[in-house]
């Protein structure tokens, strides 16, 4: 896929950030992603974006990387694959390139590794890694990679492969300013944790693709929440957010990192289980699996 055919592809569904499994041990399960993926390929969705931030990503090992997007570009279909990549610039070239070697359609470029820099650093960063690969590229805006709207028009004008641009600040002042700047040279993502809760505040600011961790357990009504918040169906929209939505995101700001910990819970409580985080991430406690419990049988059945 070019990178103008995935920018096309990307904005016409919902957005999976599928889990990686991990068996008993800890250890990469390549067959239980088979299963995973084959799982989701029952729900419509426009990208799979593995080893992601809900693929725990800033775990996995080099050799682990490439298993996890060697299965999911076999087991995808005709869905798009578009691996995580980051730390460092050497390093996030390498995994760039792995990537693209191993049949992956696009790259999610992470920030980099702990450090800040200045917008200049950012700009040469995310420059090389574009020139690095033929692959379409999606850069994350969070944390320590926070892009200027000049910053973001400049990449959009350098490096052609640049098609996406996915915000994890919630900075709407900021993002209009990128729009304006870029046009739709880029396609927007709203990329906030829980992006449901923020979903329609990023509509009135014209992005309307979003990201949805809660697909992972829930796509039922990750697709009914969806097909509600493109169709300005209000009603719907605030009764998901009043019973499920909202009470979910107080339980996953309990603690941090949880942003991933209650997905994993989530999809062991309806039988999707992907085994524990790792560490530095803690799993939630039983109590707090039971508040999950209570809030996803009201939703009845996913499968």
């Amino acid at each position: 896929m070019t990178p103008q055919e995935l920018k096309a592809a990307v904005p016409r569904g919902m957005l999976s950030f599928p889990l990686t499994d991990f068996d008993a041990n800890g250890e990469f399960d390549p067959a239980a992603c088979v299963r995973r993926l084959e799982w989701l390929s029952a729900y419509p969705s426009s990208a799979l974006f593995m080893a992601g931030g809900a693929g725990e990503f800033f775990s996995l090992t080099p050799k682990e990387f490439s298993a996890v997007i060697g299965t999911a570009v076999t087991a995808s279909g005709r869905t798009p694959v578009i691996a995580g990549c980051g730390y460092g610039t050497r390093t996030a070239i390498e995994y760039a390139q792995e990537a693209e070697r191993l049949g992956a359609d696009g790259l999610l470029l992470m920030p980099p590794y702990l450090v800040e820099a200045s917008q200049e650093g950012l700009r040469a960063h995310v420059t090389a890694i574009c020139r690095a690969t033929r692959l379409g590229v999606i850069i994350y805006n969070r944390a320590n990679c926070r892009l200027a709207a000049a910053t973001t028009a400049r990449l959009a004008n350098d490096c052609p492969n640049l098609i996406g641009f996915k915000d994890g600040v919630g900075d709407l002042e900021l993002l209009a300013a990128t729009r304006a700047a870029v046009g739709d040279r880029l396609l927007y993502v709203n990329g906030m944790p829980t992006a449901e809760t923020y979903a329609a505040a990023f509509r009135a600011a014209g992005v309307v693709t979003y990201s949805s961790a809660v697909f992972n357990f829930v796509p039922r009504t990750a697709l009914k929440f969806h097909a509600a918040i493109n169709a300005r169906d209000d009603a719907t929209v605030d009764a998901l957010m009043r019973d499920f939505f909202v009470p979910y995101v107080r339980l996953r700001a309990r603690q941090p990192g949880y942003a991933v910990s209650i997905v994993k819970a989530g999809a062991d409580i309806v039988g999707r289980g992907a085994g524990k985080v790792r560490p530095p991430l803690s799993d939630c406690t039983a109590e707090e699996i039971g508040e999950l419990q209570a809030l996803i049988e009201k939703l009845g059945p996913q499968d």
